[in-house]
């Protein structure tokens, strides 16, 4: 991994990819986002400063829990000054989005539960699919198999 000089207080979209591991193309998309931010050379390059490793690693271990990027930028923009996140960030965030996380367990869990239903059914369409036929409401209004 290519060490950064404690004189450069600046990246290259380069740098900053070969040190976090995100692709370039991610990098912008992150900036175009709101989640990073960078200012231009004289050049018109990206130049980012050192705390956006930290925030790169903040959005990535952040949409590897499934927090959307939406929730995650909104987050960081609860910052002070656009600080970098730290450990204490870190764990207030997690906790304001433990009950979502939970939401979208609880939606899997029955999800899975469904689906192992519907395989064994072998149709989608039978009375107990709960994923394709909720409540038999197609049998209400076609016979056969016209899906």
């Amino acid at each position: 991994m290519p060490q950064i000089p404690e004189k450069i207080h600046e990246l290259t979209v380069g740098q900053l990819s070969a040190r976090s591991g995100v692709a370039v193309s991610a990098l912008h998309f992150y900036e175009a986002k709101g989640l990073i931010a960078s200012r231009r050379t004289s050049g018109n390059q990206r130049r980012y400063s050192r705390d956006a490793l930290r925030r790169v690693a903040f959005v990535r271990a952040a949409q590897r829990v499934g927090i959307p990027l939406a929730s995650i930028r909104d987050a960081l923009a609860q910052l002070p000054e656009e600080r970098t996140p730290n450990r204490e960030d870190w764990a207030r965030l997690s906790q304001a989005w433990r009950a979502e996380l939970d939401q979208r367990i609880t939606q899997l869990g029955r999800l899975r539960d469904h689906l192992t239903d519907c395989i064994g059914c072998g149709c989608l369409s039978l009375e107990n699919c709960a994923l394709s036929n909720p409540d038999d409401v197609f049998g209400e209004r076609l016979t056969g198999s016209r899906l």
